[in-house]
């Protein structure tokens, strides 16, 4: 198991309960868009508590970055990740995940589960090749939206949002279900990526496989 101890360059917030970690990249470090590592603090009480987390940074950044949802209900380690500062230290562990990009498609993603495509998006809009990608994103309320000017600006108008818990003009408030993807999805041979909450990703994977999608077209984390 690879063990890399790295210092904190950056702490800033996203959202009110989401932060973006900058940290130092090891000399050869690399990963594909969309995967991922576990992170422990390099503290005594949290050394052994590994956490995943998604890189959101491009691969040739000088940098690492990990866009990270916090909980502070609890004494646990997002938590714990709010309380550090720059030169802290975290330790890196081996990269691994299952999504990566494969394909123009339609991305699907509920809360932090967008974490996967933001270094998926970075690399498709610096390369140019955004295409027809469409990404669907459902939130409980606004203010839970995940970097919004960014996809705002790499999709434009294929940025498509939804609202469980609050009703705005601007948003769609319904669930992405079997409704939601027969009105805006015509076309289920092409890829579709999905990630979120077991339950919601359960649950669209099924969706998508009743509405002729199969199941080499579907990618989620395993």
């Amino acid at each position: 198991m690879e063990e890399h101890f790295v210092k904190i360059i950056s702490i800033e917030p996203v959202t009110h309960d989401v932060l973006s970690i900058k940290v130092e990249k090891p000399n050869g470090y690399s990963f594909v868009p969309g995967q991922a590592t576990e992170i422990s603090i390099n503290k005594d009480k949290f050394k052994e508590e590994r956490r995943p987390f998604t890189f959101t940074s491009l691969n040739d950044s000088k940098y690492l970055e990990f866009t990270i949802k916090t909980y502070t209900d609890h004494n646990g380690v997002t938590n714990e990740l709010r309380k550090l500062k720059a030169g802290d230290e975290l330790i890196l562990h081996d990269v691994w995940g299952a999504i990566s990009y494969k394909g123009e498609g339609v991305f699907i993603a509920g809360g932090a589960g967008i974490t996967p495509f933001i270094a998926i998006f970075r690399q498709l809009y610096k390369d140019g090749k955004v295409g027809n990608n469409k990404l669907f994103f459902s939130n409980k309320t606004s203010e839970d939206i995940i970097l919004k000017d960014s996809f705002e600006k790499m999709l434009g108008e294929n940025f498509v949002n939804t609202l469980t818990q609050e009703k705005t003009n601007d948003f769609a408030n319904e669930k992405i279900d079997k409704k939601f993807l027969e009105k805006h999805i015509h076309n289920f041979s092409q890829n579709f990526y999905i990630c979120g909450p077991d339950a919601m990703v359960q649950d669209i994977q099924n969706t998508l496989k009743e509405l002729g999608a199969s199941e080499n077209v579907i990618t989620v984390e395993v």
